[in-house]
């Protein structure tokens, strides 16, 4: 009994999942597409790997994200399609924020939906994603002019539970929707106050890079210590653990991975009080306003110690694979349906 996992955007949390499961799942095979373009892997990706998984008897258990269209895959595969199938929502189509609202974003949302119904389990790495998604879809569906499908959200929501993102956290010693115009004029308005930081901005670069990054990195001069993607895991906790602060200007974020990365390396969490940040971190860590993060920072910069000397109120573990590992292994090895 083997599961297949099929990844349409390798890259990100995306990839730190699947490879997580592969390793640690027994039988499992996985197949991906790279994490480019993710338009295109929602709207095509079905095709190809209808194409490119070889069919198997020994297939039991299907897990995809959700940007695949589980509904043209299984269609096209009907061998597939009576294996137990488990969706996965890394992010949700019906409340992620677009720059223009054109004619093709709602098919985007209305492919998510569809995979919902040919699901047999539905999981989310929130509570935050799952009402989000679970509640938006009365009103997403009311955009279809006439002969409006009925009663979505009842029949999904029985499928549907929350699976916390699992995070293999280290063993240390110590795009449009992240807003990075916030965060890079909370750390100019530092500057400007003749305040002394460093920053490090990690992450992946990917093809349209707003243009206050370069902006930033220039006027931030010698504050800067480290800018863009580390390669190295490694590299990249030890940079972590250097850090005193870890801050999110996200206008949406489902889960948050790399802020609980940090925070776990010793960094003092800033998040806004919105969007799932108050499922995972206390109340002390949120802020409302960009001024009111400002001014923490400000304070922090006046008085590091105060950070330095900080123990984290929150809870770790639960976001750990050691606390979920049982979880997803029953969500994985469940026994074949008898009618295969």
């Amino acid at each position: 009994m083997s599961t297949l996992i099929i990844e349409a955007f390798y890259g990100g949390s995306h990839k730190q999942l699947v490879d997580l499961l592969q390793e640690e799942i027994e039988d499992c095979v996985l197949y991906t597409l790279p994490a480019k373009k993710w338009h295109w892997r929602a709207r095509t990706s079905a095709l190809y790997f209808s194409q490119n998984v070889p069919v198997s008897d020994n297939y039991r258990i299907l897990f995809a994200s959700s940007v695949l269209n589980l509904t043209e895959l299984t269609a096209l595969r009907p061998d597939l399609g009576k294996l137990k199938k488990v969706l996965y929502f890394h992010e949700n189509q019906l409340v992620y924020p677009v720059q223009k609202c054109q004619e093709r974003d709602f098919q985007y949302g209305y492919n998510q939906i569809l995979s919902c119904l040919v699901a047999d389990v539905v999981v989310f790495n929130s509570a935050f994603n799952m009402e989000s998604f679970l509640t938006s879809i009365g009103k997403f569906m009311k955009l279809i002019p006439d002969h409006r499908p009925k009663n979505l959200e009842s029949i999904i929501r029985p499928k549907c539970q929350v699976l916390y993102f699992p995070i293999r956290f280290p063993d240390v010693s110590r795009e449009h929707d992240k807003d990075p115009e916030s965060f890079f004029r909370s750390l100019l308005r530092l500057q400007e106050a003749g305040l002394s930081f460093h920053v490090s901005v990690l992450g992946e670069t990917f093809t349209d890079v707003p243009g206050i990054f370069s902006e930033a990195k220039k006027a931030l001069g010698s504050s800067v210590l480290h800018w863009g993607y580390l390669p190295s895991k490694d590299d990249y906790f030890q940079a972590l653990c250097m850090a005193d602060v870890v801050i999110s200007t996200a206008k949406h974020e489902f889960f948050g991975v790399a802020m609980l990365e940090a925070v776990y390396c010793g960094c003092y969490p800033l998040c806004p009080k919105d969007l799932v940040y108050p499922e995972i971190f206390p109340a002390e860590y949120l802020y409302s306003t960009p001024e009111q993060l400002f001014k923490r920072l400000q304070n922090f910069c006046k008085r590091p110690d105060i950070i330095r000397k900080h123990l984290y109120k929150g809870e770790m573990a639960r976001f750990s694979w050691a606390a979920l590992r049982g979880k997803f292994r029953s969500l994985l090895t469940t026994e074949p349906r008898e009618d295969l």
